[in-house]
């Protein structure tokens, strides 16, 4: 007898799904015939509220945007308003927000490592990642008085200064969760059960990487040495020296390994900047004297940074008033979480969806912005 075709939701609530989102799937057995991301279970509507509200009264909503990592939109935000106004900014300022956008890269990977663990009921990968990561988010909280949400990257520099011995601790925690991979590596990404499970499946070939427009660690996981950060430096990041680490797998267990290497990589940026910190004191440009009005000259601009899932771009028009005429946003978890997430699942088990989904590093909000 002919078995019939079910229908059911995966997620919003997965131990194995970075934000809160649900794919509708059509099951014939284990096996899937027909995926349908569906999102907006979070926020919505950040791009016309941020058309609403003056160039400061905006900043503080960007960093909503994508809540595992806000801080590239901080900065794309910023250095947006920046050129837009032609403010210069300090290049201490610089340094800083370097420092803040490869911290937010280390969290960010952290908790992609616990939501790949989760996806395969492997718990205590989340534990003891998202303790580590705590450790971060202690020294955010020291930094900015936030510890997920942040509000530093302002246009113009940036809000405060260290604290007194912050870099100290900055490279302790370094220092620690470097001495910590070997057994990351042992607990998940030498795990038989993980290897089994990860090698040849969820594969992006090459061609569909390209065609698709995929970007980040799942570009690089196909062999394409992509990285915005190398390829047009912003901030300090063509005074330091990182490699861009990439596999040729194109699949799950390559996505893995790429991410974990730029752990590496973003522990060396990081010490880099602890030892090239200027000790000047200037932090923010000259700003309008009224804070509350500042008029954007009438221009566009495009700005582009690497978040820790690929490439973040901000399209902002200004008009000679005090709000922004146009902003629009583009994250990388569009092209991931719909049209590429949707054909990968076709043929796929049921059983490999939230570690494929997790994989490729979406977040909701990023669509539903």
């Amino acid at each position: 007898m002919a078995q019939d075709i079910i229908t059911i939701f995966h997620g919003p609530q997965h131990p194995g799904i970075t934000g809160n989102m649900s794919v509708e799937l059509d099951l014939l057995g284990e096996t899937i015939k027909r995926a349908e991301t569906h999102v907006g279970y979070l926020h919505r509507g950040f791009e016309k509220m941020i058309e609403r509200r003056t160039v400061l009264q905006a900043f503080t909503i960007v960093c909503r945007i994508c809540v595992p990592e806000p801080d590239p939109n901080e900065e794309n935000f910023a250095r947006g308003v920046e050129e837009l106004m032609g403010l210069e900014v300090p290049e201490k300022a610089k340094w800083l927000r370097t420092m803040v956008l490869e911290m937010a890269r280390l969290q960010a990977q952290m908790l992609w490592f616990a939501g790949q663990g989760g996806s395969l009921g492997h718990y205590i990968s989340p534990q003891w990642a998202v303790a580590d990561r705590d450790l971060i988010l202690d020294l955010f909280e020291e930094l900015t008085g936030g510890r997920v949400y942040h509000m530093y990257i302002t246009p113009g520099g940036v809000r405060r200064d260290l604290p007194e011995g912050f870099l100290g601790r900055l490279g302790h925690f370094l220092d620690y969760l470097e001495s910590r991979l070997p057994e990351y590596d042992n607990m998940l990404l030498r795990n038989p059960v993980f290897l089994e499970r990860a090698r040849g499946v969820g594969i992006i070939d090459p061609a569909t990487a390209r065609e698709y427009g995929v970007v980040g660690p799942n570009l690089r996981a196909c062999g394409f040495m992509n990285d915005i950060r190398k390829d047009e430096p912003y901030e300090m990041y063509g005074e330091v020296d990182f490699i861009v680490p990439t596999e040729t797998s194109g699949d799950v267990y390559g996505r893995a390994m790429v991410r974990r290497a730029e752990i590496e990589q973003s522990i060396s940026i990081l010490r880099q900047i602890i030892r090239r910190m200027p000790a000047e004191k200037e932090i923010m440009a000259v700003l309008p004297k009224n804070h509350r009005k500042w008029e954007v000259p009438k221009g566009d601009t495009l700005v582009k940074t690497e978040s820790a899932r690929g490439e973040y771009s901000y399209y902002m028009v200004g008009d000679g008033t005090d709000k922004l005429r146009r902003v629009q946003v583009k994250g990388p978890s569009a092209v991931h979480a719909i049209t590429l997430l949707e054909e990968m699942l076709v043929d796929s088990q049921l059983s490999d969806v939230a570690m494929i989904m997790n994989s490729l590093g979406t977040n909701p909000p990023e669509i539903e912005r």
